[in-house]
């Protein structure tokens, strides 16, 4: 996009366009649709214009104009616009309402049907799946995958499965294309790290056989450089030409190991490591936390729960399922006494330690200190998850609002690890998180077995780790 310095050659016989872009939430759907994909509305000011002059010159602007307007099919562009949204489950009167009203998804849907109406341009696509339950994300992803001419960033293993058919990796010392999509990259780079590591446990067995040979070597030449000065020595001449080979052979020694070291930075070059991570759950007193029966909420006349029941057990992991809109955070602030008044039957057990992830972080500001002494947090611990969480020790210098998306909810999940409590509760804790680090949660949850209740809309991170599911 030509928005950073760089180095090297990028080649394109074709434009890139960027998803998500800025769109003026004032205007009206279908016009912000038609602006993003052409000028429509200027070509027709200026063929108006161009008509009521009348002049030679007009005339052939007009046609001029016209010729781009037809080229990029601006008769039918509403139509095609209306058909495209179709595609991805938007009614078609979502494009006659002001692009501000329109829910997080449906600007998704509706920028990417656009994106996809533009001539010749290549698309790049970053993460589109931040905003999308996992209903839109299997929508989008049914959408994508009968595209062409786009490179996708996601952190959603299943999402990409769905959509790519080749896999662009930036590695620690390159960057590689493979063909086939992300299960079967993941596949081929763990038999390749395993091969390296198996590799490189075998190179270090050989370094340190030869750095004992390297020691005993240089012991014996110095030895017997010693004995050339002592008074019973029979040939100094010849003693010290041993000791001389036996340096040489020392040094040669040496060499070998030194380029068995290089030779071991070598096969490490691309492979990921991460470090485990802790976490120490609460036992509760009883087998039984929470036991909700019959749950229903009312907004006046809006429903926004009916009838929800489930009981959540020590060591239950609860994945709460249901399209934006359905009810979720609703039901989480209802678990966190937020809200109070509902129909049925709610019961949280006494002095029940409760640790919490929120799915909004614009309320993260001031420093990194503050935020530990505000909220009481462990700071070792805490600094400690934040570096194994790929937090580069240069970002504990900023303010919480400078980070990034995904570092703000790394700076909550790790507040929440850090915390000993009976039961975490997690709304969307992975909007923005990167593959990586999802796989380290999610090996640390299989592992400590926590008690929890969550929301994600990730398929395969809900599907590794719930071990029940309630549907709103």
């Amino acid at each position: 996009m030509k928005q950073y310095s760089y180095s090297g050659t990028i080649a394109s016989s074709v434009d890139f366009d960027y998803f998500p872009f800025e769109t003026d939430k004032e205007l009206i759907t279908l016009d912000a649709a038609r602006n993003s994909i052409a000028p429509f509305a200027l070509w027709e000011k200026e063929m108006d214009e161009c008509i009521l002059q009348s002049s030679e010159y007009s005339m052939e602007k007009y046609g001029e104009i016209l010729n781009l307007y037809i080229q990029n099919e601006g008769y039918i562009i509403n139509e095609l616009i209306e058909k495209e949204v179709r595609k991805l489950d938007v009614e078609p009167e979502v494009l006659n309402r002001k692009f501000g009203t329109l829910s997080n998804g449906e600007r998704t849907k509706v920028m990417l049907a656009a994106l996809f109406l533009k001539k010749n341009n290549f698309l790049l696509i970053d993460e589109p799946t931040n905003h999308l339950d996992m209903e839109g994300r299997r929508c989008v992803a049914d959408y994508l995958s009968q595209k062409k001419g786009y490179i996708l960033v996601s952190h959603d293993r299943h999402f990409l499965d769905m959509t790519v058919d080749h896999i662009l990796s930036i590695n620690k010392t390159n960057i590689e294309v493979q063909k086939g999509n992300f299960s079967s990259w993941q596949e081929n780079k763990d038999r390749q790290d395993n091969y390296e590591i198996s590799k490189n446990e075998k190179l270090k067995k050989e370094i340190s056989q030869m750095e004992t040979a390297f020691r005993r070597t240089a012991g014996w030449s110095d030895l017997v450089e010693k004995s050339k000065i002592g008074d019973h020595s029979p040939d100094r001449g010849y003693i010290g030409h041993k000791a001389a080979k036996m340096m040489k052979r020392a040094k040669a020694i040496e060499q070998r190991k030194e380029n068995s070291i290089n030779e071991k930075k070598k096969l490490l070059k691309n492979i990921e490591k991460y470090d485990a991570l802790k976490l120490i759950p609460q036992e509760y007193h009883r087998d039984t936390l929470i036991n909700a029966d019959n749950l229903s909420l009312n907004f006046g006349d809006r429903k926004i729960l009916s009838n929800v029941s489930f009981t959540v057990r020590r060591g239950d992991r609860v994945s709460i399922k249901g399209k934006n809109g359905s009810g979720k955070s609703s039901l989480i602030k209802m678990l966190l006494s937020e809200i109070k008044s509902y129909d049925g039957t709610l019961d949280i057990g006494s002095n029940l330690n409760i640790s919490f992830v929120p799915q909004d972080t614009s309320f993260l500001n001031g420093t990194f200190q503050d935020f530990i002494v505000s909220e009481n947090i462990n700071e070792s611990i805490f600094r400690t998850l934040l570096a194994k969480l790929d937090m580069d020790s240069d970002d504990f210098s900023k303010n919480l609002q400078e980070l990034s998306e995904g570092q703000k909810k790394k700076v909550l999940i790790a507040k929440s690890l850090s915390q000993s409590a009976n039961i975490y509760i997690w709304d969307e804790p992975l909007n923005f998180i990167d593959i990586y680090s999802r796989i380290q949660i999610e090996e640390l949850i299989k592992e400590y077995e926590p008690t929890m209740i969550f929301v994600e809309h990730d398929f395969t991170f809900s599907g590794n780790i719930a071990t029940q599911i309630v549907e709103l």
